[in-house]
Protein backbone atom coordinates (compact mmCIF):
# COMPACT_ATOMS: atom_id res chain seq x y z
CA UNK A 1 0.00 0.00 0.00
CA UNK A 2 1.58 3.22 -1.15
CA UNK A 3 -1.12 5.85 -0.57
CA UNK A 4 0.30 8.11 -3.23
CA UNK A 5 3.94 7.80 -2.24
CA UNK A 6 6.00 7.48 -5.44
CA UNK A 7 7.53 4.08 -6.16
CA UNK A 8 10.31 3.87 -8.68
CA UNK A 9 9.65 2.14 -11.98
CA UNK A 10 13.03 0.47 -11.73
CA UNK A 11 13.51 -2.19 -9.08
CA UNK A 12 16.25 -1.86 -6.50
CA UNK A 13 19.53 -3.63 -7.31
CA UNK A 14 19.09 -7.40 -7.32
CA UNK A 15 19.90 -9.36 -4.19
CA UNK A 16 23.49 -10.52 -4.45
CA UNK A 17 23.32 -12.72 -1.39
CA UNK A 18 25.62 -10.31 0.43
CA UNK A 19 23.59 -8.84 3.31
CA UNK A 20 25.91 -5.90 3.80
CA UNK A 21 24.49 -4.55 0.55
CA UNK A 22 20.96 -4.36 1.95
CA UNK A 23 20.33 -0.63 2.42
CA UNK A 24 17.04 0.30 4.06
CA UNK A 25 17.36 4.08 3.76
CA UNK A 26 19.63 6.62 2.13
CA UNK A 27 19.81 9.98 0.41
CA UNK A 28 19.69 10.33 -3.38
CA UNK A 29 21.79 13.36 -4.35
CA UNK A 30 20.54 13.42 -7.93
CA UNK A 31 16.87 13.35 -6.93
CA UNK A 32 17.26 15.45 -3.80
CA UNK A 33 15.16 12.85 -2.02
CA UNK A 34 15.15 10.03 0.51
CA UNK A 35 15.28 6.56 -1.00
CA UNK A 36 13.62 3.78 0.98
CA UNK A 37 13.70 0.05 0.35
CA UNK A 38 9.93 -0.48 0.58
CA UNK A 39 9.56 -3.09 3.30
CA UNK A 40 5.81 -3.40 2.79
CA UNK A 41 6.54 -5.27 -0.46
CA UNK A 42 9.25 -7.67 0.73
CA UNK A 43 10.00 -10.46 0.10
CA UNK A 44 7.85 -10.63 -3.03
CA UNK A 45 9.10 -7.39 -4.58
CA UNK A 46 12.32 -5.46 -4.08
CA UNK A 47 11.51 -1.86 -4.91
CA UNK A 48 12.39 1.60 -3.69
CA UNK A 49 10.29 4.60 -2.77
CA UNK A 50 11.58 8.03 -3.69
CA UNK A 51 10.36 10.41 -0.98
CA UNK A 52 10.54 14.13 -1.71
CA UNK A 53 8.34 15.64 0.99
CA UNK A 54 7.89 15.39 4.74
CA UNK A 55 4.24 14.35 4.29
CA UNK A 56 5.36 11.43 2.11
CA UNK A 57 7.98 10.47 4.69
CA UNK A 58 5.43 10.53 7.52
CA UNK A 59 3.16 8.23 5.49
CA UNK A 60 6.05 5.89 4.70
CA UNK A 61 6.94 5.70 8.40
CA UNK A 62 3.33 5.07 9.41
CA UNK A 63 2.97 2.32 6.80
CA UNK A 64 6.25 0.67 7.91
CA UNK A 65 7.88 1.13 4.53
CA UNK A 66 10.80 2.15 6.72
CA UNK A 67 10.88 0.76 10.26
CA UNK A 68 13.20 -0.35 13.02
CA UNK A 69 14.44 2.08 15.64
CA UNK A 70 17.93 2.83 14.22
CA UNK A 71 16.61 3.25 10.66
CA UNK A 72 13.95 5.59 11.98
CA UNK A 73 16.71 7.67 13.56
CA UNK A 74 18.23 8.17 10.12
CA UNK A 75 14.77 8.84 8.70
CA UNK A 76 14.23 11.55 11.28
CA UNK A 77 17.48 13.28 10.44
CA UNK A 78 16.82 13.08 6.69
CA UNK A 79 13.29 14.35 7.31
CA UNK A 80 14.80 17.62 8.51
CA UNK A 81 16.70 17.86 5.20
CA UNK A 82 13.44 17.29 3.32
CA UNK A 83 11.72 20.01 5.37
CA UNK A 84 14.45 22.54 4.61
CA UNK A 85 14.39 21.77 0.90
CA UNK A 86 10.60 21.77 0.83
CA UNK A 87 10.46 25.11 2.63
CA UNK A 88 12.84 26.64 0.10
CA UNK A 89 10.89 25.15 -2.81
CA UNK A 90 7.42 26.09 -1.55
CA UNK A 91 8.26 29.38 0.11
CA UNK A 92 7.35 28.23 3.62
CA UNK A 93 8.05 30.34 6.66
CA UNK A 94 9.76 29.02 9.76
CA UNK A 95 6.47 28.11 11.46
CA UNK A 96 5.30 25.80 8.68
CA UNK A 97 8.77 24.32 8.27
CA UNK A 98 9.00 23.56 11.98
CA UNK A 99 5.52 21.99 11.96
CA UNK A 100 6.61 19.67 9.14
CA UNK A 101 9.69 18.66 11.14
CA UNK A 102 7.54 18.01 14.21
CA UNK A 103 5.22 15.80 12.14
CA UNK A 104 8.19 13.61 11.21
CA UNK A 105 9.47 13.61 14.79
CA UNK A 106 6.12 12.45 16.19
CA UNK A 107 5.18 9.93 13.47
CA UNK A 108 5.77 6.95 15.79
CA UNK A 109 5.78 7.65 19.54
CA UNK A 110 7.37 4.51 20.99
CA UNK A 111 10.60 4.43 18.96
CA UNK A 112 12.89 6.95 20.65
CA UNK A 113 15.37 7.00 17.75
CA UNK A 114 12.99 8.85 15.43
CA UNK A 115 12.78 11.88 17.69
CA UNK A 116 16.48 11.48 18.55
CA UNK A 117 17.47 11.66 14.88
CA UNK A 118 15.49 14.86 14.39
CA UNK A 119 16.91 16.42 17.54
CA UNK A 120 20.49 15.55 16.61
CA UNK A 121 20.42 17.63 13.42
CA UNK A 122 17.83 20.28 14.24
CA UNK A 123 20.37 22.67 15.83
CA UNK A 124 22.13 22.82 12.43
CA UNK A 125 19.13 24.24 10.56
CA UNK A 126 20.66 27.73 10.56
CA UNK A 127 23.67 26.37 8.68
CA UNK A 128 21.54 25.16 5.79
CA UNK A 129 20.45 21.94 4.16
CA UNK A 130 23.94 20.74 3.22
CA UNK A 131 25.13 20.88 6.83
CA UNK A 132 22.07 18.97 8.04
CA UNK A 133 22.53 16.35 5.32
CA UNK A 134 26.19 15.85 6.26
CA UNK A 135 25.18 15.34 9.89
CA UNK A 136 22.45 12.87 8.91
CA UNK A 137 24.94 10.85 6.88
CA UNK A 138 27.34 10.87 9.82
CA UNK A 139 24.58 9.47 12.04
CA UNK A 140 24.03 6.61 9.59
CA UNK A 141 27.74 5.80 9.46
CA UNK A 142 28.00 5.88 13.24
CA UNK A 143 24.96 3.60 13.58
CA UNK A 144 26.50 0.92 11.39
CA UNK A 145 29.74 1.03 13.38
CA UNK A 146 27.78 0.87 16.65
CA UNK A 147 25.82 -2.15 15.46
CA UNK A 148 28.99 -4.05 14.64
CA UNK A 149 30.51 -3.26 18.03
CA UNK A 150 27.44 -4.19 20.07
CA UNK A 151 27.12 -7.43 18.08
CA UNK A 152 30.69 -8.36 18.98
CA UNK A 153 30.08 -7.61 22.66
CA UNK A 154 26.86 -9.64 22.77
CA UNK A 155 28.41 -12.61 20.96
CA UNK A 156 31.34 -12.65 23.38
CA UNK A 157 28.94 -12.54 26.35
CA UNK A 158 26.85 -15.43 25.02
CA UNK A 159 29.80 -17.64 24.17
CA UNK A 160 31.23 -17.16 27.66
CA UNK A 161 27.99 -18.47 29.18
CA UNK A 162 26.66 -21.17 26.85
CA UNK A 163 28.69 -24.35 26.57
CA UNK A 164 27.76 -25.61 23.12
CA UNK A 165 29.88 -25.82 19.95
CA UNK A 166 27.14 -24.03 18.00
CA UNK A 167 24.25 -22.10 19.47
CA UNK A 168 20.52 -22.25 18.74
CA UNK A 169 18.72 -18.92 18.83
CA UNK A 170 15.25 -17.44 18.79
CA UNK A 171 14.44 -13.92 17.62
CA UNK A 172 11.26 -11.88 17.43
CA UNK A 173 10.38 -9.31 14.75
CA UNK A 174 13.14 -7.87 12.55
CA UNK A 175 16.27 -6.14 13.83
CA UNK A 176 18.67 -6.60 10.94
CA UNK A 177 20.09 -4.39 8.22
CA UNK A 178 16.52 -3.63 7.16
CA UNK A 179 15.85 -2.03 10.55
CA UNK A 180 19.10 -0.04 10.77
CA UNK A 181 21.52 1.90 8.63
CA UNK A 182 23.52 -1.29 8.21
CA UNK A 183 24.58 -4.64 9.74
CA UNK A 184 21.74 -4.94 12.27
CA UNK A 185 21.29 -5.25 16.02
CA UNK A 186 19.65 -8.53 17.08
CA UNK A 187 20.39 -9.99 13.64
CA UNK A 188 23.81 -8.40 13.87
CA UNK A 189 24.50 -10.63 16.89
CA UNK A 190 23.39 -13.65 14.87
CA UNK A 191 25.59 -12.56 11.95
CA UNK A 192 28.56 -12.26 14.28
CA UNK A 193 27.99 -15.78 15.67
CA UNK A 194 27.48 -17.14 12.16
CA UNK A 195 30.73 -15.61 10.94
CA UNK A 196 32.54 -17.22 13.87
CA UNK A 197 31.06 -20.60 12.94
CA UNK A 198 29.14 -20.73 16.24
CA UNK A 199 25.49 -20.56 15.10
CA UNK A 200 23.47 -23.70 14.44
CA UNK A 201 19.87 -22.63 13.84
CA UNK A 202 17.58 -19.62 14.27
CA UNK A 203 13.90 -19.87 15.18
CA UNK A 204 12.23 -16.78 13.74
CA UNK A 205 8.85 -15.78 15.14
CA UNK A 206 6.54 -14.80 12.27
CA UNK A 207 5.57 -11.59 14.13
CA UNK A 208 1.87 -10.88 13.84
CA UNK A 209 0.04 -8.99 12.52
CA UNK A 210 2.35 -7.80 9.71
CA UNK A 211 4.81 -10.70 9.61
CA UNK A 212 8.06 -8.81 9.91
CA UNK A 213 9.76 -12.01 11.05
CA UNK A 214 8.44 -14.22 8.27
CA UNK A 215 8.84 -11.57 5.57
CA UNK A 216 11.90 -9.61 6.62
CA UNK A 217 14.01 -11.57 9.10
CA UNK A 218 13.77 -14.73 7.03
CA UNK A 219 14.69 -12.66 3.96
CA UNK A 220 17.88 -11.47 5.65
CA UNK A 221 18.79 -14.83 7.16
CA UNK A 222 18.37 -16.48 3.75
CA UNK A 223 20.65 -13.86 2.18
CA UNK A 224 23.29 -14.63 4.80
CA UNK A 225 22.97 -18.39 4.40
CA UNK A 226 22.01 -18.86 8.06
CA UNK A 227 19.91 -21.97 8.76
CA UNK A 228 16.52 -20.88 10.06
CA UNK A 229 12.88 -21.81 10.45
CA UNK A 230 9.83 -19.58 10.80
CA UNK A 231 7.36 -20.37 13.55
CA UNK A 232 4.04 -18.84 14.62
CA UNK A 233 4.41 -16.44 17.54
CA UNK A 234 2.36 -18.69 19.81
CA UNK A 235 4.94 -21.49 19.38
CA UNK A 236 7.78 -19.45 20.89
CA UNK A 237 7.19 -20.32 24.55
CA UNK A 238 6.94 -24.02 23.80
CA UNK A 239 10.07 -23.96 21.65
CA UNK A 240 11.97 -22.33 24.51
CA UNK A 241 10.64 -24.56 27.28
CA UNK A 242 11.27 -27.71 25.22
CA UNK A 243 14.97 -26.85 25.28
CA UNK A 244 15.23 -26.24 21.54
CA UNK A 245 17.02 -22.90 21.85
CA UNK A 246 19.93 -21.66 23.94
CA UNK A 247 19.08 -17.96 24.01
CA UNK A 248 16.77 -15.33 22.57
CA UNK A 249 17.95 -12.05 21.09
CA UNK A 250 15.78 -9.08 20.21
CA UNK A 251 16.15 -5.46 19.26
CA UNK A 252 14.50 -2.52 21.02
CA UNK A 253 12.54 0.60 20.21
CA UNK A 254 13.19 2.28 23.56
CA UNK A 255 15.20 1.22 26.61
CA UNK A 256 14.44 3.00 29.87
CA UNK A 257 17.13 4.02 32.31
CA UNK A 258 16.48 0.99 34.53
CA UNK A 259 16.65 -1.49 31.63
CA UNK A 260 12.90 -1.91 30.97
CA UNK A 261 12.67 -2.48 27.23
CA UNK A 262 9.98 -1.71 24.66
CA UNK A 263 10.05 -3.92 21.59
CA UNK A 264 7.61 -5.45 19.15
CA UNK A 265 4.54 -6.86 20.89
CA UNK A 266 5.16 -10.49 21.78
CA UNK A 267 8.65 -9.85 23.16
CA UNK A 268 7.35 -9.98 26.73
CA UNK A 269 6.07 -13.53 26.22
CA UNK A 270 9.47 -14.56 24.90
CA UNK A 271 11.11 -13.00 27.96
CA UNK A 272 8.82 -14.84 30.36
CA UNK A 273 9.54 -18.15 28.66
CA UNK A 274 13.29 -17.52 28.75
CA UNK A 275 13.09 -16.79 32.46
CA UNK A 276 11.12 -19.99 33.08
CA UNK A 277 13.61 -22.02 31.04
CA UNK A 278 16.67 -20.38 32.59
CA UNK A 279 18.15 -19.17 29.31
CA UNK A 280 19.34 -15.64 28.43
CA UNK A 281 17.26 -12.93 26.80
CA UNK A 282 19.62 -10.45 25.15
CA UNK A 283 18.49 -7.00 24.02
CA UNK A 284 20.76 -5.61 21.29
CA UNK A 285 20.48 -1.91 20.46
CA UNK A 286 22.66 1.13 19.83
CA UNK A 287 23.07 3.69 22.59
CA UNK A 288 20.71 6.02 20.72
CA UNK A 289 17.86 3.67 21.71
CA UNK A 290 18.56 4.18 25.42
CA UNK A 291 16.34 6.89 26.90
CA UNK A 292 17.80 7.97 30.23
CA UNK A 293 15.04 10.57 30.62
CA UNK A 294 12.52 7.73 30.99
CA UNK A 295 13.10 6.15 34.37
CA UNK A 296 11.23 2.90 33.73
CA UNK A 297 8.79 1.22 31.38
CA UNK A 298 5.74 2.92 32.86
CA UNK A 299 6.81 6.10 31.09
CA UNK A 300 6.97 4.52 27.62
CA UNK A 301 4.05 5.39 25.34
CA UNK A 302 2.78 2.30 23.52
CA UNK A 303 1.74 2.96 19.93
CA UNK A 304 -1.68 1.60 19.00
CA UNK A 305 -2.06 0.79 15.34
CA UNK A 306 -5.09 0.35 13.14
CA UNK A 307 -7.67 -2.33 13.95
CA UNK A 308 -7.65 -3.41 10.30
CA UNK A 309 -4.14 -4.82 10.60
CA UNK A 310 -5.51 -7.48 12.95
CA UNK A 311 -8.92 -8.29 11.45
CA UNK A 312 -7.98 -8.22 7.75
CA UNK A 313 -5.26 -9.76 5.59
CA UNK A 314 -4.35 -8.69 2.05
CA UNK A 315 -7.52 -6.64 1.91
CA UNK A 316 -9.80 -9.51 2.96
CA UNK A 317 -11.58 -9.55 6.29
CA UNK A 318 -10.58 -12.48 8.54
CA UNK A 319 -12.85 -11.68 11.50
CA UNK A 320 -16.64 -11.30 11.54
CA UNK A 321 -18.10 -7.92 10.58
CA UNK A 322 -18.28 -5.65 13.59
CA UNK A 323 -15.36 -7.32 15.36
CA UNK A 324 -12.66 -4.80 16.24
CA UNK A 325 -8.97 -5.51 16.54
CA UNK A 326 -6.78 -4.63 19.53
CA UNK A 327 -3.42 -3.72 18.05
CA UNK A 328 -0.67 -2.45 20.38
CA UNK A 329 2.50 -2.33 18.31
CA UNK A 330 4.85 -2.88 21.27
CA UNK A 331 5.07 -4.28 24.77
CA UNK A 332 7.46 -3.54 27.62
CA UNK A 333 9.68 -6.23 29.15
CA UNK A 334 10.61 -5.39 32.75
CA UNK A 335 14.33 -5.23 33.48
CA UNK A 336 14.18 -8.23 35.82
CA UNK A 337 13.64 -10.45 32.77
CA UNK A 338 16.34 -8.84 30.59
CA UNK A 339 19.55 -10.84 30.95
CA UNK A 340 21.72 -8.40 29.02
CA UNK A 341 21.49 -5.11 27.16
CA UNK A 342 24.28 -4.84 24.61
CA UNK A 343 25.21 -1.43 23.20
CA UNK A 344 28.36 -0.11 21.56
CA UNK A 345 29.26 1.54 24.90
CA UNK A 346 29.21 -1.73 26.76
CA UNK A 347 26.98 -4.46 28.10
CA UNK A 348 24.90 -4.44 31.29
CA UNK A 349 22.84 -7.11 33.00
CA UNK A 350 19.56 -5.56 34.25
CA UNK A 351 18.34 -8.85 35.77
CA UNK A 352 21.45 -8.77 37.99
CA UNK A 353 21.14 -5.11 38.89
CA UNK A 354 23.35 -3.29 36.38
CA UNK A 355 21.48 -0.86 34.14
CA UNK A 356 22.06 1.47 31.19
CA UNK A 357 22.70 4.27 33.71
CA UNK A 358 25.99 2.55 34.46
CA UNK A 359 27.13 3.23 30.88
CA UNK A 360 26.04 6.85 30.76
CA UNK A 361 29.20 8.33 32.24
CA UNK A 362 27.14 10.52 34.58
Amino acid sequence: MCLGVPVTDDPAPPDTGRPEEIVAIGWDDAAGAVRLLDQTLLPGQTRTRVVRSTAELVRAIAELAVRGAPALGVAGALGVVLALDEAAREGWGDTRRDAAIDAVRDARPTAVNLAWGVDQVRPLIGQGSDAVLAAARALATADTAANRELSRRAADWLLERIDRPRLRALTHCNAGALATSGWGTALGVLRELHERGRLELVYTDETRPLLQGARLTAYELAAMGIPHVVQVDSAAASTILRGLVDFAVVGADRIAANGDTANKVGTLGVALACDAAGIPLVVAAPWSTVDLTTEDGSGIVIEKRASEEVVTWAGERTAPPGTAGFNPAFDVTPARWVSAVATERGLVEPARGTTPRDLSGT
